[in-house]
Parts: C-alpha cells; structure tokens; sequence
C-alpha cells in the first residue's frame, strides 16, 4: 500500500516521551523551543551572558494538551539564560544600474544573541 501500512512490518511504536515546547517571539520572529535549547535571537542589547530573559509565549504544546488561549499565555513567560553574543554570516549587498555605470557595493553582519531555555511553565488548567 502506498504511503500506508506494510503487511509483515510492524506498526511503528509511538514516543512514550512527552515533548513539551512552545513558540515564542522575539525580536519579530517566531521560534519553537523546548527546554535545554540553544536559539539564536536578535542581539538582546539590556541582556549580558549569564542573564536571565523572559520571553512572550504564543503556544505551549504539552504531550497532548495545546494551549493557545492569550489570556492563559499572558502569564506563562518561557525562561532562558544569556549564553553568548555575536555576529552572523556576512550578507554582500550589490546594487546595479545597466549602462550608466552605478555601482554600489555594501556588506552587513546582523547582532545575534544565542539563550538556552531553561524552563516553559506549565499552563494553568
């Protein structure tokens, strides 16, 4: 059967571990992070390595339980601690102009901040 069950293979057993992550913003993105994570943010510039940051939280997986109510996740602020801060890859930005010779070059390194989460509360019931 394509896509499907094979006859004589068994099914495969499912992870008796519960995943609990969350998704979290910061610095206008989204990231999805479990606890002992190393996430790259945008550079956190009030945060100094060994700090401790709270982060806003948008969903909170727990095994089966989902949480997306916002009046729940307004008290949940998921933990992470400061590991390093450093700069990314290179970005070469080149701009172009046919036939009346402009030409500009410019380069960027974006900051980054890496944290470790540390902890995701559990969602009130």
């Amino acid at each position: 059967m394509p896509g499907g069950w094979t006859a004589g293979v068994p099914f495969p057993e499912r992870e008796s571990e519960i995943r609990v992550y969350a998704i979290v913003r910061s610095g206008g993105r989204q990231h999805k992070v479990a606890v002992g994570d190393i996430v790259e943010v945008d550079k956190i510039s009030t945060a100094k390595v060994g700090d401790t940051v709270e982060l806003s939280t948008l969903l909170v997986v727990d095994g089966e339980s989902v949480t997306s109510d916002p009046w729940v996740l307004a008290g949940i602020k998921v933990q992470a601690e400061v590991v390093d801060h450093h700069k990314g890859q290179k970005i070469d930005i080149l701009r172009y102009k046919n036939k009346t010779g402009y030409r500009r070059r410019q380069g960027h390194r974006q900051q980054y901040t890496a944290i470790k989460v540390t902890e995701i509360p559990a969602a009130a019931k």
